[in-house]
């Protein structure tokens, strides 16, 4: 293996383990608090869409837990990125590694986190008498891939423009709200009016939410919603990568 590939690699489990540890530290629940936060996002909006607006929907519940997972790594991630090389200052200003190894590492201890919760998933699969498809061995690695792409995309592009516009992390978080509610994880797709479904495509991540909970629910994979995953991923990744490239010079300095 090339020496500064190893040294990458080395430095991003590094970082990964450095960021988990300082995340549950004196913490007695460690991981589980990870779970918390989709669980009760899940039984909030059951309780209101389900139980009191009684919306018809079959096996709700799951079909909650699909989408919150994987939007919780989205969005854990994004609302991180902005302050990424801002917290690490110290660390960009005075020692000389590959910077981008720093949104690397948050966007893959979040997919870890990711990863872990499927067994959650698993669990409500088989509470509502349903169970992982075969289809899981190739799909789940593909869709990780994809949504890591456009994760890793968007963070580098918000962390590396934060360094420059402070104002950068504050629209973030307006921006993910937004985003969340525009995204069909609490309803489905098909509830959208036709004359709307363009505006809902044009959504980055609704593609890659879409797939997921397809994959977990149905054990399918719609060719177009995952061409669209992959346009986005790439799209995010390419122009988050040039953008860094083009900004991170300045870091130490701006810093």
């Amino acid at each position: 293996m090339n020496a500064t590939l190893r040294y990458q690699i080395d430095l991003i489990f590094t970082l990964t383990q450095k960021d988990l540890a300082v995340r549950y530290s004196n913490s007695y629940l460690g991981y589980l608090w990870s779970l918390a936060n989709p669980l009760a996002y899940a039984m909030t909006f059951f309780l209101v869409f389900k139980v009191f607006i009684r919306i018809d929907m079959e096996n709700y519940a799951m079909f909650l837990i699909a989408g919150l997972f994987s939007w919780q790594w989205f969005s854990n991630s994004i609302t991180m990125a902005p302050t990424i090389f801002i917290a690490n200052d110290s660390m960009v200003k005075k020692v000389n590694f590959p910077r981008s190894t720093l949104p690397f590492s948050t966007t893959l201890q979040d997919m870890i986190h990711f990863i872990l919760s499927i067994i959650v998933i698993v669990a409500f699969l088989l509470y509502y008498d349903m169970k992982p498809a075969l289809s899981w061995i190739y799909g789940v690695p593909l869709l990780l891939v994809l949504q890591f792409f456009m994760v890793f995309g968007l963070s580098l592009l918000l962390s590396s423009f934060n360094v420059f516009f402070r104002d950068i992390e504050r629209l973030t978080n307006i921006l993910v709200m937004l985003l969340f509610y525009s995204t069909p994880i609490i309803y489905s797709e098909t509830m959208i009016p036709d004359r709307f479904k363009l505006l809902l495509y044009l959504n980055p991540i609704t593609p890659i939410i879409i797939s997921w909970r397809k994959l977990f629910m149905e054990g399918t994979l719609d060719p177009l919603f995952l061409m669209l995953s992959a346009a986005y991923a790439s799209g995010a990744f390419i122009i988050g990568y040039i953008i860094f490239k083009k900004l991170s010079w300045k870091f130490a300095e701006a810093l």
